[in-house]
């Protein structure tokens, strides 16, 4: 049986293989600028509801438009929150959707570039966007958007690779001064 709490909260911990020692480095919810737009929806809907009482035998226009606009809000919000981004001793992947979930993954050895993309509003907001590059034709990790604190969760993955043995490490020679 599916308990109801599958709807309402990511659980995503319970993707892991946990048998096979992975474990969750960081988990990334979106960044809060992607609530906005859905909150003003919600605000709108109950704009909506107060001028119920102003239209008269109409009001029921106003309660279909609140209750509308309401839903949406609501349900862009929730989408938003069920949406993370896994950053394992494994893989990346994200889950996202309500009803209908998804799952996309990369094994970290499979991850040949990432990309970080800032625009202005995610440089001044504090947010950005993934884009992983893999050795695969056709893959179902590519992009991660609105990922707050980008440029450390860039150097988490970083860590994670250079942990698991998959880049080369040159040291330093004695001489060299840093430049």
């Amino acid at each position: 049986m599916v308990s109801l709490s599958r709807f309402l909260r990511p659980e995503a911990s319970r993707r892991l293989l946990v048998d096979e020692g992975e474990f969750i480095v960081d988990e990334v919810s979106k960044h809060w600028v992607c609530y906005v737009l859905p909150s003003l929806l919600v605000v709108a809907g109950i704009g909506f509801s107060l001028l119920m009482p102003l239209l008269g035998p109409g009001w029921w226009v106003a309660l279909v438009a609140a209750l509308g606009a309401a839903s949406v809000g609501f349900y862009r919000i929730h989408a938003e929150f069920m949406d993370r981004f896994l950053i394992t001793n494994m893989r990346v992947f994200r889950v996202h959707g309500i009803v209908d979930q998804h799952m996309a993954t990369m094994p970290i050895a499979r991850i040949l570039d990432i990309s970080v993309r800032q625009t202005l509003p995610g440089q001044l907001l504090g947010y950005g966007h993934f884009v992983f590059e893999s050795a695969a034709q056709d893959q179902g990790l590519k992009q991660i958007n609105f990922v707050p604190r980008i440029e450390q969760r860039d150097l988490t993955i970083q860590r994670v690779i250079q942990r698991a043995g998959l880049r080369a490490r040159m040291e330093a020679p004695a001489d060299w001064d840093g430049i």
